[in-house]
């Protein structure tokens, strides 16, 4: 479950680019090693979030994870039901289990596309 139309972090983060805003969450992959979320740590709106460093942190019943944002910007908006509800990105981790929109500050870079991302969930 790789959706084609997304781009992926080598840390198991995705990003759907929608315009000047990418919207960011952790992929079904990622959701399906941590097992059971019960915590989800965001950033708070208004935030900066550079590529490649720590936004927040997941735990589950089996390990806590930090997440580390897929692109630069500002966050512009979180995901206010995984407060209540982290296990809605076990659910649905590439819809309702969505994270943060990003404002993009630059163009995307390094990430990879679904079949390049495939070949790094395999290795694991």
């Amino acid at each position: 479950m790789i959706p084609k139309e997304l781009l992926y972090s080598q840390s198991h983060e995705w990003a759907r680019i929608e315009g000047g805003e990418a919207v960011v969450g952790i992929t079904h992959f990622a959701q399906e090693q941590l097992g059971d979320l019960t915590f989800v740590e965001l950033p708070a709106v208004g935030a900066n979030v550079e590529a490649g460093k720590e936004m927040g942190s997941v735990e589950s019943v089996k390990a806590a994870s930090e997440l580390y944002a897929p692109v630069s910007g500002k966050v512009v908006a979180v995901n206010e039901e995984l407060a209540a509800s982290p296990e809605l990105v076990n659910q649905d981790p590439y819809g309702k289990g969505w994270m943060i929109r990003i404002e993009l500050s630059s163009q995307p870079q390094g990430l990879l596309d679904a079949d390049a991302y495939a070949q790094v969930a395999v290795g694991h």
